[in-house]
């Protein structure tokens, strides 16, 4: 293990690389342990107001909106997401200004100089995803941020986030079948893990969509006594949508009808803003987030990686499990028109990638596509899925191991078309490194 002087002597690049080599997939240790740490850091969290989000797919929307509108009305705010998608401290944000290496380095230090102390008292060294909470508990704190918004990792039940012990509410955004190694193989199971947010008496928002993550969330709400809000699609009405953005109205019965719009062209969106707009609404018992502070937080809200349009004609979507993949093609083909469509996938081994390809085949036109790899020792070998969309109908296919060379390559098939790049956020990352990176070349 590290000594405390060879932490204090690190770089930006050098910590990074340490927590980066830190296990992601391993066993967690229990939450005593994080809170031990936590302890040892004089409980930052509990000088904080806390929105604590959990969720499968749109948990990052949701926390984005809700800092934006914190962020309008004026209030101090920090944000915690993940993961990154190029660069580690992009999951620290403050006042809508990721946290600089600088202060990033400043807060490794304190947490690994704590970490050390407390491992002579017999606890564990933290996991990667532990490590990177700490971090952002001591960041916020010494920035003094009124308002965290706050998201999981994993699950929820056993995250390091839940070591928060008093939040001002709990979110908990759409449920399905993802990481079922770690958090059970049904939505019911899946549902029970994020629903270890939930706090006595502290309100709950949730999707309320899928009826069978609802029962649970409601029965663990109900035995809490905790006032609960679920929001379905019934309550939500678009009234226009462009190739830009999403004008919708909520009509709840939880609060005051309200119109919005979102700049975005994903559809799904609109269920995310409204949760959080609902938890905003529930969580605001002074009325200090007046109708407008709320629409301008929602319509400034931007999210990297979510059907982003990077260049012209060129759209780059996270969506890595079968519901992130079915909203995705339900935008893709609404974009799409009579332009022919390339595709750019890759995906990583612990995801069910044949039937997001099935998905894709079945119901998107695409006229080229281009496999590639990504992911480290996750990566899956660019023929697997090359030769799946060759099962399921794709014409047209070009196996790319290099991500950089997939990338070129894509852009150079998409000719006057639509190119979208989809299958695995650390895709994402990687086109989103490549752009950085030839921007300033």
């Amino acid at each position: 293990m590290e000594s405390r002087k060879t932490y204090e002597s690190m770089t930006y690049e050098e910590a990074a690389a340490y927590i980066e080599e830190t296990p992601k997939f391993t066993k967690k240790n229990t939450l005593d342990n994080t809170k031990a740490i936590l302890r040892h850091l004089g409980d930052p969290q509990e000088r904080m107001k806390i929105l604590h989000v959990a969720g499968t797919n749109g948990k990052g929307s949701v926390c984005s909106f809700l800092a934006s509108m914190l962020h309008a009305a004026g209030k101090h705010t920090g944000l915690f997401i993940s993961p990154h998608l190029v660069e580690v401290n992009e999951r620290f944000v403050i006042d809508e200004a990721q946290v600089d290496n600088d202060r990033f380095l400043e807060a490794f230090r304190r947490v690994m100089g704590c970490v050390e102390q407390i491992q002579k008292e017999g606890y564990a060294h933290p996991t990667y995803f532990e490590i990177l909470f700490l971090i952002g508990m001591v960041l916020f704190e010494k920035a003094g941020v009124e308002y965290l918004v706050l998201e999981t990792g994993l699950g929820g039940r056993l995250d390091a986030t839940n070591s928060v012990a008093h939040p001002l509410v709990t979110v908990i955004t759409s449920i399905s079948l993802d990481h079922t190694e770690y958090l059970g193989d049904t939505v019911e199971a899946i549902a029970g893990e994020k629903a270890g947010i939930i706090k006595e008496r502290v309100p709950v928002i949730f999707d309320g969509e899928n009826q069978k993550a609802a029962a649970v969330i409601q029965r663990r709400a109900e035995k809490l006594h905790c006032p609960s809000f679920g929001i379905s699609g019934e309550m939500l009405k678009i009234s226009s949508m462009t190739n830009k953005d999403i004008d919708f109205s909520i009509n709840s019965g939880y609060y005051d009808y309200i119109e919005l719009s979102i700049s975005s062209v994903a559809e799904y969106q609109v269920k995310n803003a409204a949760l959080a707009v609902t938890a905003l609404k529930v969580m605001d018992t002074e009325g200090a987030f007046t109708d407008e502070v709320i629409k301008q937080g929602i319509a400034r809200m931007r999210w990297q990686g979510r059907m982003e349009t990077v260049l012209p004609g060129v759209i780059i979507d996270g969506a890595h499990n079968e519901a992130g993949v079915e909203e995705f093609v339900r935008t893709a083909k609404r974009l799409e028109g009579d332009e022919p469509v390339t595709l750019l996938f890759a995906a990583v081994g612990d995801k069910d990638y044949r039937h997001m390809i099935e998905k894709i085949c079945r119901e998107l036109r695409t006229d080229q596509v281009i496999v590639t790899e990504v992911g480290g020792y996750r990566a899956v070998d660019a023929k697997e899925p090359a030769a799946l969309f060759k099962e399921y109908g794709s014409a047209r296919i070009t196996v790319c191991p290099d991500v950089e060379e997939a990338f070129s390559t894509a852009l150079a098939k998409k000719g006057g078309g639509i190119l979208f790049c989809v299958g695995s956020l650390y895709l994402v990352g990687s086109i989103k490194s490549i752009l950085r990176r030839t921007a300033h070349d």
